[in-house]
Order: C-alpha cells, then structure tokens, then sequence
C-alpha cells in the first residue's frame, strides 16, 4: 500500500497488488478482504492490480517506483483526453 495525494485529507490509501497466478480479485473482492481487517482510514480508496510488482535484484518491492506509478496513473486520469 501506498499513499496518493488526496484533495481533501491531504493522502489517500492505494493497494497496489500483484495477484497470483491463476486468480483475478477484484477492486471491490479487495476493498471487502481489507474492511474487517483495518482501520477504515487505512482501507484502500484505490486499487491497482498490475501484472508485476517492482523489484530490485534481491526481489524486494521498489516503493519509490509504486508511488511514481501510482501518481502518474492519477495524473493519466485527471488528464482530459
């Protein structure tokens, strides 16, 4: 999860989720997993399932390139085509 700038709060909570093989959740099957487990300010107001997450070489999750991911799809969207 990472954070996207929100209008009104200041940030909003994204998931950002990479799903295993063989399995399609949805936005809405994720948002439902996540409401009895979190806080409802910390439950995703967003959700983007990509094919594959960024990793360095070691395999772990590159953050820094999530939020620029994140930010760019916002800004695609807000863009008038």
């Amino acid at each position: 999860m990472v954070a996207a700038p929100d209008e009104v709060w200041g940030e909003r909570v994204v998931a950002v989720i990479e799903p295993v093989a063989g399995q399609e959740p949805t936005e809405e099957e994720i948002r439902a997993f996540c409401r009895p487990r979190l806080a409802g300010y910390k439950c995703p107001r967003q959700v983007m399932i990509l094919p594959e997450l960024p990793r360095n070489t070691v395999g772990k999750v590159l953050k820094r390139q999530l939020r620029e991911l994140v930010r760019d799809d916002i800004d695609n969207a807000l863009t008038p085509s």
